[in-house]
């Protein structure tokens, strides 16, 4: 029985997918616990790169296929959001060599754990479209949304209680702004969930 090879798009979606699960659980294994704080940042530089190759092929192949399987600009968001993800997550890592951050804090932990569910959310729903079920994406979609909004609520109680707690100025600078781009990766989760949802909108 010979298999149906892969829609090109679906593939490559689902790759990127699979390259944000595996650069935001290897964000959250080891920001707890920072050995070498420039290996850390390299190491989340390379999955950002191979995510921005995927994207390079979804436009190559873009400008060469008349028929797509789903409309060409909701390909192109699709991609684009995907992409915003693991340049979100990367940008953080970054942020750690950058002001020489060797350690976590609890929130950045919490942070770190509810992307990677997010992360899982997303691979969960683009495989969901790549199988055209398109009614049971609305799950996923609904739990990255739900995740986000704890992500805000995080956000709001760990800026209050850096503000209580550090009395240095420069430290406090640091934190709130990874504490905010974290929250801001959480934002770009759900944008592939509304971007998602309003796929399933106009196919079904």
């Amino acid at each position: 029985m010979k298999v149906k090879k892969k829609n090109i798009f679906f593939k490559t979606l689902e790759e990127m997918a699979d390259t944000i699960v595996e650069g935001v659980e290897y964000f959250s294994y080891n920001v707890s616990e920072i050995k070498d704080v420039s290996a850390f940042a390299k190491a989340m530089k390379e999955f950002e790169s191979r995510c921005d190759r995927y994207v390079h092929t979804i436009l190559t192949e873009l400008n060469k296929t008349f028929i797509t399987p789903i409309e060409r600009e909701d390909i192109m968001g699709l991609t684009t959001s995907l992409d915003d993800v693991l340049d979100g997550i990367e940008a953080c890592a970054s942020r750690f060599e950058m002001y020489n951050i060797n350690e976590a804090d609890e929130y950045i932990v919490l942070f770190a754990e509810n992307l990677v569910r997010c992360a899982h959310q997303i691979k969960k729903a683009i495989y969901l479209l790549s199988e055209k079920k398109l009614l049971a994406i609305r799950e996923p979609a609904i739990a990255i949304n739900e995740l986000e909004n704890q992500a805000d609520d995080l956000l709001r109680v760990c800026v209050k209680n850096l503000f209580a707690n550090v009395k240095d100025p420069i430290e406090l600078i640091k934190r709130k702004e990874i504490y905010e781009m974290l929250e801001q990766t959480t934002d770009y989760c759900e944008d592939v969930a509304d971007m998602l949802e309003s796929i399933v909108m106009r196919n079904s």
